[in-house]
């Protein structure tokens, strides 16, 4: 494989990921000012660019098992390593979305007494 490829490829991981992040953290912050509808974009804008740096990572892995050599780099270790750790925050974030969005529906609830 070309090393242009490869540093093409990881650093197109690591940018749609690094997007990704940014948009994790908007949510968050979202969240925290109950602005759910925001939170929710957000997310979902984390999530596609996610799955363009998947789709990405995913083209490199199946490149190498037909045959493709892929020697070692460490920007594209990088790269694998920022993608999943971003995807990791990014299901917490899901998660914790769920969560605040149902305690606020509850407490809404409750204070108008129904």
């Amino acid at each position: 494989m070309e090393d242009d490829k490869l540093v093409s490829s990881a650093m197109e991981i690591i940018i749609n990921a690094g997007d990704a992040r940014l948009y994790v953290s908007e949510a968050l912050k979202a969240i925290s000012d109950n602005e759910y509808e925001l939170a929710a974009d957000k997310l979902k804008m984390a999530q596609e660019k996610m799955t363009v740096a998947h789709k990405r990572q995913t083209d490199m892995i199946q490149g190498e098992a037909r045959g493709e050599k892929i020697g070692y780099s460490l920007l594209f270790t990088h790269a694998q390593d920022t993608l999943m750790t971003i995807n990791s925050e990014l299901i917490l974030a899901k998660q914790l979305y769920k969560v605040f969005e149902s305690l606020e529906k509850r407490i809404l609830t409750l204070e108008k007494g129904e």
